[in-house]
């Protein structure tokens, strides 16, 4: 619990980023070192609260033991601190920087006073643990004769493999980017991941036994828009393509944890013109320049010197905001269709849920630090796309929504009269979430789909409507976090190991330790 006044003596203190002004000149983390004597005060902020809200189901799906490892690094006891780390998460240096912290919005001590600095002493751990050379490979010491073969290398299919290869499974994981990591390696900037972290942990599997494919397409030829599919995720011209039966066939199970990759639309007016482009393919295409070449190859879309604008928010909007701030854009705007929230909870938004409020996120603030104010224009729908004449975007035009009015018998919204402008944008990136997995392998697997068209598989049991197919993460539960993703995997593993065996000695995510809470 660590320091038993602490959450009284010391203030919320989060690890600051780099300066705003010194990180848009790179690529590189934007995160700062912390001193041991600024992480040992703000674990002595973890308070003796009883029941451990950061553990429940609005806080971490994982199951970390919050408060044991907060009190660790509060007593100096820092491998002991990784041991408990690790006992619930695969992966704490990716949900340490990836992670949104639904754990501190659930923190008890932030019913009254600002939560304790989660997120920050995860990310310290793991980092040490790394450091200190703590983190070695561990491969099991039999194995069971059991093949099991894995599509997609995200966290959910990363964290099935170190499992399932755990209990003794021979993993094999077949990706068909050019680099393992999935949405770890091509969604998520190399300022906010490292991707040398993603290739340590890629290593480290390897060396205890799981193997990896990579340019290897498992499902049939896209029927659809191929800009949505091969582009935006980065699928290369020289991916080998095979068909998802003869891995049935070679395996002893299949399971698919190929994401939510089918991206939501703006079909508007101009949407066809050079410029429009998915967040997925503007950044999946600058990371992998910056890997090939430190971007010297040219192969990405560069926002130097244009007027961009981002259409939507989250995480993905503010990575696509950061990326164009680095590549030197002339202006930055970022429209999102809600109101803006407020800057604290509103009473329909209470503790231990997820709080709706206000952010200011690194993207942001380095906006500001560049063109002196906050990106976002809240409330703002996109129209039409205008061309230049050549087929390239030249600028686009928007309106304000006024939330309080709806439609009738339509929108939850109406536009405000009068507020119809045009504005400048040479490149708009679409920032707008995920609609659910592609279909290439599942429609030849011939499994069904529920109502939201994700691979149907009820958690906790992860297996579809075809025997010894299983399928985890955002491919089955949709849009979700990377914590969750990690809890899927995870989950996944221990029923295919069930399956397998008939029983399984793999922890079973989704009952918290010292509490029963349900799981949807």
């Amino acid at each position: 619990m660590g320091k038993p006044t602490g959450f009284k003596e010391f203030a919320r203190q989060p690890v600051p980023y780099r300066p705003a002004a010194e990180r848009l000149q790179d690529f590189l983390e934007i995160y700062t070192d912390p001193s041991v004597e600024h992480l040992t005060q703000q674990g002595a902020r973890c308070m003796d609260c009883g029941v451990p809200f950061c553990q429940s189901t609005t806080g971490c799906p994982i199951d970390n033991l919050i408060p044991e490892w907060n009190d660790l690094v509060y007593q100096g006891r820092w491998k002991d601190a990784l041991d408990r780390l690790h006992k619930t998460n695969n992966f704490p240096e990716f949900t340490g920087r990836a992670c949104p912290a639904p754990c501190e919005g659930a923190c008890v001590l932030g019913i009254t006073n600002p939560p304790v600095t989660i997120k920050n002493i995860e990310n310290a751990i793991i980092d040490r643990g790394w450091a200190e050379g703590w983190i070695q490979p561990n491969p099991p010491k039999t194995r069971t004769g059991k093949r099991v073969a894995i599509v997609g290398s995200g966290p959910a299919g990363l964290a099935a493999a170190a499992q399932l290869n755990q209990a003794g499974h021979t993993v094999t994981v077949y990706e068909r980017a050019d680099r393992i990591g999935g949405l770890l390696m091509y969604g998520i900037p190399n300022m906010k991941l490292d991707k040398t972290l993603v290739q340590r942990r890629v290593d480290l599997l390897t060396a205890e036994g799981v193997k990896f494919v990579t340019n290897a397409h498992v499902g049939a030829n896209s029927s659809g828009d191929s800009k949505s599919v091969a582009a935006q995720m980065g699928l290369p011209p020289q991916a080998r393509r095979i068909d998802p039966n003869t891995l049935r066939q070679e395996n002893d199970v299949v399971l698919l944890a190929t994401g939510a990759t089918h991206p939501r639309d703006l079909k508007i007016p101009g949407r066809e013109l050079k410029g429009v482009l998915f967040a997925m393919e503007f950044l999946s295409a600058n990371t992998r320049s910056f890997l090939d070449s430190n971007h010297a190859d040219g192969n990405y879309f560069s926002a130097q010197g244009k007027d961009v604008v981002v259409i939507g928010g989250g995480d993905t909007g503010t990575d696509c905001i950061g990326t164009s701030l680095r590549h030197g854009c002339r202006s930055l705007t970022n429209f999102e269709i809600v109101p803006e929230p407020p800057a604290q909870r509103a009473p329909n938004n209470p503790w231990p849920q997820w709080p709706r409020i206000l952010r200011v996120d690194y993207g942001h603030a380095e906006a500001q630090q560049r063109f002196g104010h906050d990106p976002r224009q809240f409330a703002v729908e996109t129209i039409e796309f205008l061309g230049d004449g050549q087929g390239n975007l030249q600028s686009l035009r928007c309106v304000d929504l006024d939330w309080t009015k709806p439609t009738p018998g339509g929108a939850p919204f109406s536009r405000v009269p009068g507020s119809e402008r045009e504005i400048p944008c040479q490149l708009a990136t679409l920032a707008m979430g995920f609609l659910g997995p592609e279909h290439l392998v599942s429609d030849l697997l011939e499994i069904e789909y529920d109502e939201r068209s994700n691979y149907k598989a009820q958690h906790g049991r992860f297996a579809t409507s075809v025997p010894g197919v299983f399928a985890a993460g955002d491919c089955r539960r949709g849009q979700s976090l990377v914590v969750w993703a990690i809890n899927e995997g995870r989950g996944a593993a221990r029923a295919i190991d069930e399956y397998l065996m008939g029983s399984s000695a793999l922890p079973a995510p989704g009952i918290t330790l010292g509490m029963s809470m349900a799981r949807s």
